[in-house]
């Protein structure tokens, strides 16, 4: 699993020939590379939100408390591999189209592969700001598109010239299932989970503390 990953990051045309072979051997291999990584945004969401926090105006801390923390990363964690097991299925049906033989598995563990650059991507989490949720989720979508297009002759055993048609056809599936997961998911979250939000304020040092600061005398004396 750890291997795969690497290589796919490094040489995907031959991570994908090898990924092909396991595959071929056992179908649910692609479980563990699922389950275990799909943690890491969810884990990195959770303390990005509960410990670091967000700002939407300056002196100001925008947190999540445990609970809310929690709840949220279990959503997000439940739909990725919700999304990649729905994105499997639609792939295998399109795949018909194509006179493609992949089984579902297969077509499973070739979605899980594709978003592993968006897994790697969760560690933006950590820090949850909106600069750094566009540089890591343009930098993820583009190695991801790169990696559909590789993968899909070498591993889909799609014909080549078909292989552009096919990997346009898959993204805007892809889209699609992503907006109809995730805004429901935060409507969810937002509406039935009711999260609680803490603020803090940071004081300017150079001013003092609120008791530091020079109080006016009562009625202007």
């Amino acid at each position: 699993m750890i291997p795969h990953l690497f290589t796919l990051m490094t040489k995907p045309e031959k991570a994908w020939a090898d990924i092909r072979q396991d595959e071929e051997k056992n179908s649910s291999k692609y479980i563990p590379h699922l389950l275990l990584f799909t943690l890491l945004p969810a884990i990195c969401m959770f303390i990005g939100t509960r410990y670091v926090g967000w700002s939407l105006v300056d002196a100001e801390r925008i947190r999540l408390d445990t609970r809310s923390a929690l709840q949220l990363s279990g959503l997000i964690y439940i739909t990725i591999i919700l999304g990649t097991f729905i994105m499997g299925l639609l792939l295998q049906w399109l795949s018909r189209h194509f006179e493609s033989r992949a089984t579902f598995n297969q077509c499973v563990g070739f979605v899980a592969y594709i978003i592993s650059p968006f897994l790697i991507a969760g560690l933006g989490a950590l820090y949850p700001t909106r600069w750094v949720a566009i540089f890591v989720l343009l930098a993820a979508g583009a190695y991801s598109t790169y990696l559909l297009f590789v993968g899909l002759p070498r591993f889909m055993h799609i014909d080549k010239r078909k292989t552009f048609f096919y990997g346009a056809c898959t993204w805007g599936i892809g889209l699609l299932v992503l907006v109809n997961l995730k805004v429901p998911m935060i409507l969810f979250w937002v509406l039935a989970l009711d999260p609680t939000y803490e603020r803090t304020v940071q004081e300017a040092q150079s001013y003092g503390t609120q008791d530091e600061r020079p109080q006016e005398e009562p009625g202007g004396l």
